[in-house]
């Protein structure tokens, strides 16, 4: 790696290549392991899983009603019912009552839902049993039925839902709640799942402490946020201690965790005295890619030291966030065999215009309201009106069409102004063959923080 230290950055990889060389240059994880389904949730299906029952594993009523032979319901109609009497078992001409989900007796093969009949107790019958049998006194009275029913009509047969055997998820499956309940169902209480990626975050700055600072000292808190998205990202997260600016300390705790997959480093990857984390990764290993055409958080450095990556992150909490948001992410789910899923976006009207450097994917964060007056003023890139919209908030859905939704920037720059992000509802990414967006063009508001 050359020197950059001294020159600056001469180019800029685009984002789109920068990530090519990531995932290029990270196999995913091999390792597997059985686990139960009680901690499987979100994790990938290694092996393929087959239903080990019929579900359901007996023929069951799917209404209400009463449980009859179809036969002897044919050419019922409201004017010249069906007469059947109602028994303890179903016989010719003979009913039993059964509830949804009740097991279908013996000798039935269709349900007449109980809206389609009607009792008629007679000759002194319809009591009820002195032994509890018949609570309802319902046994040896007259049941009229009214509809005629076909031969498992209203009837759930062995194995509607899934068969013995089946196959029910091949390997590369990321598994979600109802899938968990589809196993559970289906018998198996354990599946062989893909490891989490594992990733240790080392912060680094020697003006970082973890409380009450000093004027030049800041509250560091990389690590927390990255630690976090990671988590969510589904890699299991070792967090270190803060590392100062020197070349052996940092030498050090890289090798340590040359056993995780990932070391994710925030602070001194970019080209200033303080800045070493590349060339000590450089020294190690490999940088493959420092500076990236994207704002803010253009100092990004990936590397590869034996068998781990290392995703240098700058110091500046917006520029972690958004370079975490677009490498670490998709690092994470490709390690782990994961989808690398687009990140979810709501549509809305810009309310001013924003500016951007050509050939810079540039990330403005913006509130989302609904339509409202006022006057918008224009953000440009460099600065521009910070002000607020006197729109309604909505991080929580009114229900309202979203053709209502407008966005309005607070910021493009400001990668150190954490609140920017904390505070709004997403960010719009301006491609780098732009040169902005006007007021008024529909974007796409990406919920980078979702949780996935």
């Amino acid at each position: 790696m050359s020197d950059v230290r001294e020159t600056g950055f001469k180019e800029r990889t685009r984002v789109a290549e920068a990530r090519e060389r990531l995932l290029e240059r990270s196999p995913p994880v091999e390792r597997t392991e059985r686990r139960p389904l009680s901690s499987i949730d979100g994790r990938v299906v290694a092996e393929p899983v087959d239903a080990a029952m019929d579900v359901p594993h007996y023929a069951r009523a799917a209404m209400d009603g009463w449980a009859v032979r179809a036969e002897d319901t044919f050419g019922a109609s409201d004017r010249s019912p069906a007469v059947l009497r109602v028994d303890e078992r179903v016989g010719p001409d003979a009913a039993v009552r059964v509830h949804t989900g009740s097991e279908l007796p013996a000798g039935a093969d269709a349900v007449v839902m109980v809206e389609e009949t009607e009792l008629v107790p007679h000759g002194g019958k319809g009591r009820p049993s002195g032994d509890g049998t018949d609570p309802r006194g319902e046994l040896g009275a007259e049941l009229e039925v009214f509809d005629a029913v076909a031969e498992g009509e209203n009837v759930g047969p062995v194995g509607e839902d899934v068969e013995s055997g089946q196959r029910l998820y091949e390997p590369g499956h990321q598994l979600r709640p109802s899938d968990l309940g589809l196993l559970k169902g289906s018998g198996i209480d354990a599946v062989e799942v893909v490891d989490r990626p594992t990733v240790a975050v080392v912060p680094t700055g020697e003006e970082l402490v973890q409380a009450d600072p000093e004027p030049g000292e800041i509250i560091e808190t990389n690590r927390f946020t990255v630690s976090r998205l990671a988590e969510r990202w589904c890699a299991d997260v070792t967090r270190r201690e803060i590392v100062t600016d020197d070349r052996e300390a940092l030498r050090a705790a890289i090798e340590r965790d040359l056993t995780q997959d990932v070391v994710v480093t925030t602070g001194g990857s970019s080209v200033g005295e303080r800045d070493l984390v590349p060339a000590v990764v450089d020294d190690l290993g490999e940088v493959f890619v420092h500076g990236v055409a994207l704002k803010p958080g253009h100092p990004l450095a990936l590397g590869r030291v034996r068998d781990t990556t290392v995703v240098m992150l700058p110091g500046y909490p917006v520029a972690a966030i958004v370079n975490a948001v677009q490498f670490l992410r998709p690092l994470i789910k490709h390690l782990g065999r994961m989808p690398i899923e687009p990140v979810p976006a709501r549509e809305a009207t810009l309310t001013r215009k924003v500016r951007s450097e050509p050939g810079v994917r540039t990330f403005v964060r913006v509130r989302l309201h609904r339509r409202a007056d006022g006057d918008d003023a224009d953000i440009s890139a460099d600065g521009g009106d910070d002000r607020d919209d006197d729109g309604s908030d909505v991080r929580d859905d009114d229900g309202a069409d979203d053709g209502d939704l407008r966005a309005t920037p607070t910021r493009a720059s400001g990668a150190g102004v954490l609140s920017s992000v904390a505070l709004a509802d997403g960010w719009v990414v301006v491609e780098e063959r732009r040169e902005g967006i006007p007021e008024g063009e529909p974007v796409a508001v990406e919920n980078w923080e979702y949780h996935a």
